[in-house]
């Protein structure tokens, strides 16, 4: 092997593919910046004519996906790869995956629905799949929930639009359910009296609508009284424990 040849080849087409490789990185860093530009323009416009947070996030996230999509196959076509060929082969291996991974578009087109139907937004708290919390991301393929014990829930789309979904935030108020079970020889009538007077003394306890404080039903084993005060969404945990610390300090001991 003439070595003279190697380095003559290497110092020529080994300098032109390094230049590239150069040029193809620089393309990726500029192309990414612009890209960040371009989805802050657009999240801007949208939020001057739509000021949705849920809407924004989505599109932005939307619009960021395709347009790396596209650097993607510029790059490849500095290379000199067939940009056309790519992008029908690319769509068909998308169309396969999309074919093997149902689920995974599943979760898209629930994704579109819940941005376009709007059970909840960004910020709502809400209870779904089995998760409650504060819904900070609609993504294209997850929900992201901050839930109320501190930890960051990722749900499928997909099982959220089949699930129930309770959105807390959608009222300014909740109302909060706890009973009681007395024992046979205790007076139900005075002993709502004495719960109304407490669930009146509280701050968070809304005055309108008032507490209710009724007999929800009558066995030989005693009556169960229902204990239902309203409270901001912001204060209802600690409403409700509020409210059950009373009881247990009203009757004296745990009711069932």
């Amino acid at each position: 092997m003439n070595m003279q040849l190697v380095i003559d080849y290497l110092s020529t087409s080994g300098m032109a593919f390094g230049l590239k490789i150069l040029g193809a990185l620089a393309g990726l860093f500029i192309g990414r910046w612009v890209i960040g530009i371009i989805v802050r323009l657009v999240r801007r416009a949208v939020e001057a004519s739509i000021p949705e947070p849920t809407l924004n996030k989505y599109i932005g996230t939307l619009v960021s996906v395709l347009l790396h999509i596209g650097l993607f196959i510029a790059i490849l076509g500095y290379f000199g790869f067939e940009t056309t060929s790519f992008a029908a082969l690319l769509a068909g291996v998308g169309l396969a995956i999309g074919t093997a991974w149902g689920g995974l578009l599943s979760n898209f087109a629930a994704g579109v629905f819940l941005v376009a139907l709007r059970p909840f937004k960004v910020g709502d708290s809400v209870t779904t799949a089995g998760v409650t919390g504060t819904v900070s991301e609609i993504g294209m393929f997850l929900t992201t929930i901050h839930a109320s014990d501190k930890t960051i829930v990722y749900v499928g789309n997909n099982k959220i639009f089949n699930d129930n979904i309770q959105n807390h935030s959608a009222n300014d108020l909740r109302r909060i359910d706890t009973k009681l079970t007395l024992l046979p020889q205790q007076n139900p009538i005075e002993i709502m009296e004495k719960i109304s007077a407490q669930l009146a003394a509280m701050p968070e306890v809304l005055k309108t609508p008032a507490p209710e404080v009724g007999i929800l039903e009558v066995t030989r084993e005693g009556a169960t009284v229902a204990v239902r005060p309203y409270a901001a969404d912001e204060s209802y945990q600690r409403v409700l424990f509020a409210a059950n610390r009373m009881i247990v300090e009203l009757i004296g001991q745990p009711q069932d």
